[in-house]
């Protein structure tokens, strides 16, 4: 028996693994993969190397950059994304860098932009009534509505608006007329320095908390009895804990926990997420990438982001060679309908066409799936998320991570939020265990 189990070593299981363990409490960790790391590890293609998803800090808060100083040496990028429209490329953020565009569609998005109705924020209901009042409805339309069908996998309108924090950016008028008219305009994404190891991919930021941990890798869990308090693993093997921390995602106690009451299944199986394909791209050139990353407005084009592994570090192609990552979005059930060989011929074809590479430069090529991307925001998420986390509340499974606590967690977000657990846990054994140490 394991006084503490953690299942998911990703970033916030092996926070809070990391931060048990400097409490004086030894934990044990079970993880599906063959690695540690979850979405922030890596895997290879041939000789280049790629992340599971675009990944580069720019925390702010010092505990975390300390961590993750401590772990590796860093590479420090200032961010330089573009956006991709209709055979235009444009600075990013496009809503305050229209420049390239034709006359008559500046003129559309000014026009629209100037007389946006002044109707307060409280009074908002949707996604799409909050484009509209920030953008004005042209580029609203054309724009911000395209793209979240992209990456949300849904209509604008489908979406609460509480999670968009300083995801958006909000320009004056004034930087709107700037931006038609010249090119040179001031640097207004909301990050202003990016971080990336300079060996081993995103995972090297992880390497200071996985240190000496008991991680158990190709462990996929099969059921949790949160009566019998015991794990049960597709191996056939099985687990006992006193406190378990999980980070899987929630939906996937529909399949785990047997006998869960009916109003909290039907909870689960309405949370909304979407999936994700991969493609993968290694090319014979050193300077196919241009940008850290570009995004994609037209619907037409799968994949709504890419990014370059290379440029965020040397160390991820061999010499004289560049990378791609373009991550295509889409609902869980177009996932298991995806056919890899066509996303990855047409991601291919469509960024040909755009000229951002010539087909000999073409090196390696890989296309591959992945269930959970990011949590959707819908109308209905916070009543079936708390129905789900007091039900796991009750029966004893503490949570943590992006899709434990069902948020919009960047990585160190949820680092914080498997550190918080961690210490809550701390307490929790120190009124019940001797001397602070549990057996």
């Amino acid at each position: 028996m394991s006084c503490v189990v953690i299942l998911g070593a990703g970033i916030a299981g092996l926070s809070a693994g990391y931060h048990l363990q400097q409490a004086g409490i030894e934990p044990v960790l079970y993880e599906k993969n063959p690695r540690w790391g979850g979405l922030c590890d890596n895997f290879e293609v041939g000789p280049f190397r790629f992340d599971r998803f675009v990944h580069l800090s720019f925390s702010e808060d010092d505990y975390v950059k300390k961590l993750f100083t401590s772990s590796c040496a860093q590479n420090y990028h200032i961010p330089d994304p573009v956006n991709y429209y209709k055979g235009v490329w444009l600075k990013h953020p496009a809503q305050n860098n229209i420049y390239k565009l034709d006359v008559a569609e500046k003129i559309k998005i000014i026009n629209d932009f100037y007389n946006r109705k002044p109707v307060p924020e409280e009074g908002i209901s949707n996604m799409e009534e909050w484009l509209r009042l920030q953008y004005g409805d042209y580029f609203a339309k054309n724009f911000a509505m395209k793209y979240t069908r992209k990456y949300w996998t849904c209509e604008a309108c489908e979406l609460e608006t509480s999670w968009t924090g300083s995801r958006f950016y909000l320009p004056s008028v004034e930087e709107v007329l700037e931006g038609a008219m010249t090119e040179d305009t001031p640097h207004t994404y909301y990050a202003k320095e990016m971080r990336y190891p300079q060996k081993g991919g995103y995972r090297s930021f992880l390497t200071e908390m996985a240190g000496t941990l008991d991680i158990r890798t190709d462990k996929e869990v099969t059921a949790i009895d949160p009566f019998a308090k015991s794990v049960f693993f597709a191996d056939g093997t099985s687990d006992s804990y006193e406190y378990l921390i999980s980070t899987l995602p929630l939906p996937e106690y529909v399949k785990l926990i047997s006998g869960l009451p009916a109003p909290v299944e039907l909870a689960l199986k309405n949370l909304k997420y979407t999936s994700g394909v991969l493609v993968s791209l290694g090319f014979r050139r050193p300077d196919v990438a241009k940008h850290l990353w570009f995004y994609i407005y037209d619907e037409e084009i799968l994949p709504a982001r890419v990014n370059s592994p290379s440029r965020k570090s040397e160390d991820n192609a061999p010499e004289g060679c560049s990378s791609l990552q373009a991550e295509i979005y889409m609902t869980p059930d177009q996932l298991e309908k995806a056919d890899l060989t066509s996303h990855l011929e047409s991601t291919i074809r469509s960024l040909l066409d755009m000229g951002v590479f010539e087909a000999e430069d073409l090196m390696v090529k890989d296309a591959r799936k992945e269930q959970y991307a990011n949590v959707i925001f819908d109308h209905d998420i916070y009543k079936n998320r708390k129905i789900v986390h007091d039900y796991l509340d009750q029966v004893g499974i503490a949570y943590a991570g992006r899709f434990g606590e069902w948020e919009y967690f960047w990585s160190d977000q949820s680092l914080l939020s498997g550190k918080h657990k961690a210490e809550e846990l701390v307490k929790k054994i120190k009124k019940s265990c001797v001397n602070g140490v549990c057996g």
